[in-house]
């Protein structure tokens, strides 16, 4: 890892255009149009890569938060949005797309700014990925239907009766800081196909880029208050939308313990709700792979977007006979990822997001090392100048009690275990409270599918790991959240079915 540590880590310079959203006056997006915040409460842009406030936003207040509600309410109410013709809301959902993918270098460079991310990696994972997923999701818009159901207990002819699905009404959607734009998108999407309004808040970590796609919002000619996008902290402005008596829906991706909140809260008003979680994907190495072939895949699985994914494959189990050679393996591929600036061209592992996270994942390895575990490869933090960089991190010799075996760390960080059989494997990787994702691989095709069929995530990959399509459904098992995102379920989430039944 020495030779990591020699990189210099000294952001680039900014674009002009990136310039230009950072000189932005803080500001609400509510009814189409930039309002100003009843308070001058900001919260500051930190460049991960830097450490440096480079801008600021509003931290919305409760009176804030109520304006944006009212906007959806009125806007669902009155139905300018889910009374259109569907194709008319599936084509403005395509305009919306397209002009992101005008947009997309500076997209881009924003994601890479606020986040930390390389801004290749963006350009090739994050703007594609929000873009395709507006395309699919419009589709849906003329797709949903109900169904004609005969009643059971009536002679044939006695009653029509038939099944609607109505969009469920007000939205009220929070964002996690590790895939912005496109976790924005992924939950604007569905709501606006199934016709419902929204107010969208991203994390207080990483705003820029839901605030320059409002811009695009209004340039679509989306009605006014269909959507609408708030800056502000989670337990303030989060909370206010939970709470709140208007919203009927609730859509979270983030933490587990900040998902138990949310779902306790809405509870009161018995609000629906879609949770997508944490997780601590096992990736499983039997003895038949081509380690040349698997070994980048395993750290590819970890250390892309150095580790703060919620399917990072965070625990590595091979079997013995090949583990050396593959911790070898990975031990190589570790140099493609090691840290750089997100606007170094070069990069493909950036930063963490904030001093925050990088206290947390220093603090987990850390406490790895106390508790017995011994460092593959990293364990540190390379010298930069305000940025929060850590080496990617192969633990060894751990146990399945230690913490950095049994919670979701968010970092370049993966635990390497050694396994005999398929269900000894098995039971290791259902050993835990989490179940979003796993890896599996191997060139046994019946192996594969026993495997897939004894592990509980909602999620197994072969030969490759993290693979998000739009057409298939996305959630966890377990502690790993509730419901399901994409295809066509994630459409279903954002919808009431109502049963009609009139006697003829």
């Amino acid at each position: 890892m020495n030779e990591m540590s020699t990189i210099t880590l000294t952001q680039h310079a900014y674009s002009d255009a990136a310039k230009k959203a950072l000189s932005r006056r803080p500001a609400l997006f509510i009814n189409n149009e930039w309002v100003s915040p009843s308070t001058e409460a900001t919260i500051p842009v930190i460049d991960p890569s830097s450490g440096k406030e480079i801008s600021r936003f509003v931290d919305a207040s409760d009176s804030d938060v109520d304006r944006a509600v009212a906007a959806a309410r009125t806007a669902f109410d009155d139905g300018r949005w889910s009374d259109l013709p569907p194709i008319v809301r599936e084509t403005m959902m395509h305009k919306l797309a397209d002009l992101i993918g005008q947009h997309a270098d500076e997209f881009a460079e924003l994601e890479a700014i606020d986040n930390g991310k390389p801004k290749g990696m963006a350009a090739a994972v994050d703007i594609p990925g929000a873009i395709g997923m507006l395309h699919y999701m419009a589709g849906w818009a003329s797709k949903l239907s109900g169904e004609m159901i005969e009643p059971m207990s009536a002679p044939r002819g006695t009653f029509h009766s038939y099944v609607r699905r109505e969009p469920v009404g007000v939205a009220a959607q929070i964002v996690p800081w590790n895939f912005p734009l496109l976790m924005a998108v992924l939950k604007i999407a569905p709501a606006l196909a199934a016709g419902c309004t929204l107010i969208l808040k991203p994390a207080e970590q990483t705003s820029l880029t839901a605030l320059r796609l409002a811009d695009l919002v209004a340039e679509a000619g989306f009605p006014a208050g269909v959507i609408n996008i708030i800056t502000g902290n989670g337990h303030t402005a989060g909370d206010r939308l939970v709470r709140h008596p208007d919203v009927d829906k609730v859509a979270f991706t983030g933490s587990t313990e900040v998902g138990k909140i949310i779902n306790r809260t809405a509870t009161d008003t018995l609000k629906r709700v879609t949770l997508e979680l944490g997780g601590k994907s096992p990736v499983i190495v039997l003895p038949d792979v081509d380690i040349a072939a698997t070994a980048p895949g395993a750290a590819g699985a970890i250390f892309f977007n150095a580790g703060q994914v919620c399917v990072a494959g965070s625990r590595l189990y091979a079997h013995r006979s090949i583990f050396d050679q593959l911790l070898e393996g990975v031990a190589n591929a570790a140099a493609f990822w090691a840290p750089r600036p997100s606007l170094d061209p070069t990069g493909h592992m950036g930063p963490l997001v904030s001093s925050e996270q990088f206290d947390r994942v220093m603090g987990y390895i850390d406490a790895g090392k106390k508790a017995g575990a011994s460092v593959a490869i990293g364990g540190d933090a390379p010298s930069s100048n305000g940025g929060y960089y850590v080496n990617p991190t192969v633990l060894v010799d751990v146990r399945p009690d230690m913490s950095v075996v049994q919670e979701e760390i968010f970092g370049p960080v993966v635990v390497a275990q050694r396994f005999d059989d398929l269900d000894e494997v098995a039971k290791s990787a259902n050993d835990t409270c989490f179940g979003l994702g796993a890896g599996i691989w191997t060139r046994d095709i019946s192996a594969m599918h026993k495997l897939a069929a004894k592990i509980k995530a909602g999620t197994v990959w072969g030969n490759c790991h993290a693979v998000i399509d739009p057409a298939l459904p996305f959630g966890g098992y377990k502690q790993s959240g509730l419901g399901r995102e994409q295809a066509r379920q994630g459409v279903e989430a954002y919808t009431e079915l109502k049963s009609v039944i009139i006697q003829m």
